[in-house]
């Protein structure tokens, strides 16, 4: 997964067996409504999705949203910056709550999900950290992965994923599009009538 990337940026032209999805958004304009879509497809469907859910933490209305994230399989919350305090400046992600996370989605990978969702493609994972070995464990088990990939970071996701990436914009409606075909609804048979 370390070759060039050639496919360009939100190609409609994806293979029928494509498992590796990127939804590909503005730099600071999360998807949040798209990804929310598709864990609520999933638990229409009835399909088993691991990974997680990011949710927005606004303790103070004045100043800039945390993240948290839920891991699929249970429910559980966890917050992935640490409060360092008014005035800190630079990162503040809890590497260690990010590490915890992956620990949780890695055991959930063990129950044979159809599905994983990743929140994002972010500077740790841009840098060969985070939650790349969920990605790698899945395609390894042919488990399809979707993931949100922000524009400042998708040339790293195009050479780690080697051209195996379909690339969507944040519209929901390509997701959905490729979650129906990878995911068809399977039609009842009719018992045939039986012959004289």
């Amino acid at each position: 997964m370390h070759a060039l990337h050639s496919v360009p940026p939100h190609s409609a032209s994806v293979r029928p067996w494509q498992s590796l999805v990127a939804i590909v958004y503005a730099n600071e304009a999360y998807p949040q409504s798209t990804f929310e879509a598709i864990v609520e497809y999933c638990r229409r469907r009835e399909l088993r999705a691991a990974g997680v859910l990011q949710h927005p933490v606004c303790p103070d209305t004045a100043g800039p949203c945390e993240v948290a994230l839920e891991e699929l399989t249970t429910g559980r919350r966890t917050d992935l910056y640490e409060d360092r305090g008014p005035g800190a400046r630079g990162c503040r992600l809890d590497l260690a709550a990010l590490a915890e996370v992956n620990a949780q989605v890695a055991r959930s990978l063990d129950t044979g999900p159809e599905l994983l969702i990743l929140n994002k493609f972010g500077k740790v994972e841009a840098e060969g950290r985070g939650l790349l070995d969920l990605i790698a464990i899945a395609i390894d088990r042919g488990i399809p992965v979707v993931i949100g990939v922000p524009i400042r970071n998708l040339e790293a996701w195009r050479t780690f994923t080697g051209g195996l990436s379909a690339e969507f914009s944040s519209d929901p409606s390509e997701t959905m599009d490729w979650l129906n075909r990878k995911f068809p609804v399977a039609v009842a048979q009719s018992a045939e009538p039986a012959s004289c």
